[in-house]
């Protein structure tokens, strides 16, 4: 009788709806005995927020079932939080827990995730591999010597073929028109895991971590200090979305895609932030800042331009001294691999630094994309 009170509380904070239906009706005088103790008291208030949290989560995310996730500017603002939401309710539920996951639900059950990588990484295919398996799904890799886009068979082919086999598609590629392409004739849904426009999974990643940190992030002040690239688009859009105020600064010719500022820009306007500051000056950009990021200033398949691109980056190094122009209490964001002319070991490996739970968020949020996606919440 002492471990079953303790077992009972454990399944609470995981399972709360069905295990108290089914205590309730296999063992009603036992739960009316317990319904008085404060512990399972607790436990029924939190079963009721948990509820309310997950249906309107799942409310915000009905729209997403079925559809492609390739930028954040496709989302709108109730989805993008829904999506942090689940995210959040998913580290809860499998993150450290002491309920054993093969105990966890396993929505995903029978579902199985291709996963296509011309450009290989450490953090998305082990965090996409994981987090499907936590879910109860298989998924599968496919590297460059087991699968070519667009090679050996057309790209329209290749999506059909694997539309057969799979639930979801994941690609990372180099260009950003293989995976618009893949989703075009894709019929089911497709993840874009990177390409050289976009890196929304990334976003997702970031923005967990700053609610993590700060909880509500309207308002604050994101500094981004160096390439103006595909994880910076995302973000851009991220930030806004959730009333963030941007100052961005790059080396001239390293400045964001213009398309992607004009996006920006209107969400500003939609979302009632302030005005984009863009510059050259890393210190003008930090200056009032609660959030500094940076990322690779040499990207993959830019190998041959490293020394052309370190000196042009000359007085982006985010270090203490630059981060001191930040606001007390700022944070640091890099989504790695991180090379030391980019950011100094003082900030990276400092309590400023939130760069470890922020890899480790890229989990937590691709679950909820999948899951979204195949609207198994």
């Amino acid at each position: 009788f002492f471990i079953i009170p303790h077992r009972l509380f454990l399944c609470f904070r995981h399972f709360h709806s069905k295990i108290v239906l089914r205590l309730n009706v296999l063992h009603p005088t036992m739960f009316s005995s317990l319904k008085s103790s404060p512990v399972v008291s607790r436990a029924l208030r939190t079963q009721f927020v948990m509820q309310r949290l997950q249906s309107s989560t799942a409310g915000a995310l009905a729209s997403m079932k079925g559809r492609h996730f390739l930028s954040i500017d496709e989302l709108s603002n109730d989805e993008l939080n829904g999506l942090l939401q689940l995210s959040h309710e998913y580290k809860e539920t499998y993150g450290g827990s002491s309920i054993k996951n093969t105990e966890a639900p396993k929505p995903l059950t029978g579902d199985s995730l291709a996963m296509i990588f011309q450009k290989r990484s450490t953090r998305t295919r082990v965090s996409s591999e994981t987090g499907m398996f936590l879910l109860g799904g298989h998924a599968l890799f496919l590297g460059p010597s087991d699968i070519q886009l667009g090679v050996n068979e057309t790209m329209k082919d290749t999506a059909l073929v694997l539309s057969r086999f799979n639930s979801v598609l994941l690609a990372r590629v180099y260009a950003h028109s293989d995976v618009t392409e893949l989703a075009e004739h894709a019929t089911v849904p497709v993840i874009n895991a990177l390409s050289d426009r976009h890196h929304p999974l990334q976003t997702l990643a970031d923005l967990m971590a700053l609610q993590q940190h700060f909880g509500d992030v309207k308002g604050k002040t994101l500094a981004w200090v160096g390439d103006g690239n595909n994880v910076l688009h995302d973000l851009m859009y991220g930030a806004t979305k959730l009333g963030m105020n941007l100052r961005i600064a790059t080396p001239t010719g390293y400045e964001p895609n213009p398309e992607v500022l004009q996006i920006t820009e209107g969400l500003v306007k939609e979302n009632g932030t302030v005005e984009i500051v863009s510059t050259t000056d890393a210190s003008e950009a930090v200056a009032g800042a609660d959030v500094v990021v940076t990322d690779t200033w040499v990207s993959m398949g830019q190998e041959d331009e490293y020394a052309k691109r370190v000196a042009e980056f000359d007085g982006y190094q985010v270090n203490s001294k630059l981060m001191s122009q930040a606001n007390p209490g700022a944070v640091f964001l890099h989504c790695l691999p991180r090379h030391q002319e980019e950011v100094a070991d003082e900030v990276f490996y400092s309590d400023a630094s939130l760069v470890f739970p922020e890899a480790e968020n890229r989990m937590w949020t691709v679950m909820a994309v999948i899951a979204a996606q195949l609207g198994k919440l």
